[in-house]
């Protein structure tokens, strides 16, 4: 990262801050996440939580995003679409982004048979464009999993960024065989699935350890501009206890200076303006 051009975002900001919300549709006849995937269902238990996010959970978030200006980037499985109108349609209302997160979050792009691969990413974009009104321009698998051509066929559908690669605090080119793609940093560290609900952390340790995450990055930012992502689930920060913590963290993030608040595709766009160049052919 040292030795790149450096990266200016708008009106010098250090940090690119962008917010993806995970909105998600769970099949009652699989694993939902309370038993291992492939064992006993129906999961109740996991099939209920998630359902809690979309009830409930998310037009809590909702609240909070609004307080503190941000339009959320949406990791929607399409099939929320059908299940869950009024999600979208408040989603709309705050112009959201909408990004392509699979068909469901039952099944990983690696569960399909390699020649329907192709067929699931022009469903799930053809099915939140008609839904939104706008064609989704990044994605984000389901379980981060991909195929070996998953980035090929993204590209060749009108994809232009993925956010399974959380390689970087920079954007960073991909090779693909036709089209453009753009791995968009996505930090797994600070996910609140990964924290609050696999790892037990109390809802202070999350303020914290988010807080830690945007000091580190502000604070390299002035040497050239970085990201963070912010993942967020709603049936996971959503619930009642856990709320105010998001409120906290962005209250905190917002409290600085030269912090660029932006939907996925806006860090994209800017940096695909300013800074992209196709990787040198292998």
């Amino acid at each position: 990262i040292g030795g790149r051009r450096k990266i200016t975002w708008p009106h010098d900001a250090r940090l690119a801050l962008w917010v993806c919300t995970k909105i998600e549709w769970f099949h009652s006849d699989r694993a939902a996440g309370s038993a291992p995937r492939g064992g006993h269902v129906p999961d109740v238990a996991g099939y209920a939580l998630r359902d809690y996010g979309s009830r409930v959970g998310v037009f809590r978030m909702m609240e909070v995003l609004d307080k503190h200006g941000i339009r959320a980037s949406v990791l929607l499985n399409s099939e929320v679409c059908a299940h869950h109108p009024a999600i979208i349609e408040e989603g709309k209302k705050r112009r959201w982004e909408w990004l392509g997160h699979g068909a469901s979050n039952s099944f990983r792009m690696s569960d399909y048979p390699p020649a329907e691969e192709t067929q699931i990413i022009r469903q799930v974009r053809e099915t939140i464009t008609a839904a939104t009104g706008e064609p989704p321009k990044g994605w984000l698998g389901p379980g981060l999993a991909e195929t070996f051509h998953t980035p090929d066929h993204l590209a060749a559908e009108g994809f232009e960024y993925v956010c399974d690669w959380g390689c970087d605090d920079q954007p960073v080119p991909m090779r693909v065989e036709s089209g453009r793609m753009v791995a968009l940093p996505y930090q797994q560290g600070i996910n609140d699935i990964t924290l609050l609900f696999h790892g037990n952390y109390a809802p202070e340790q999350y303020l914290r350890i988010v807080c830690d995450q945007f000091d580190t990055l502000y604070r390299e930012g002035a040497d050239g501009g970085r990201v963070m992502a912010l993942p967020l689930h709603p049936y996971v920060i959503g619930l009642p206890f856990r709320i105010k913590y998001l409120d906290k963290v962005l209250e905190y993030i917002c409290s600085h200076e030269r912090v660029w608040l932006a939907t996925g595709w806006e860090i994209v766009s800017w940096y695909y303006q300013h800074y992209y160049a196709p990787p040198p052919a292998l």
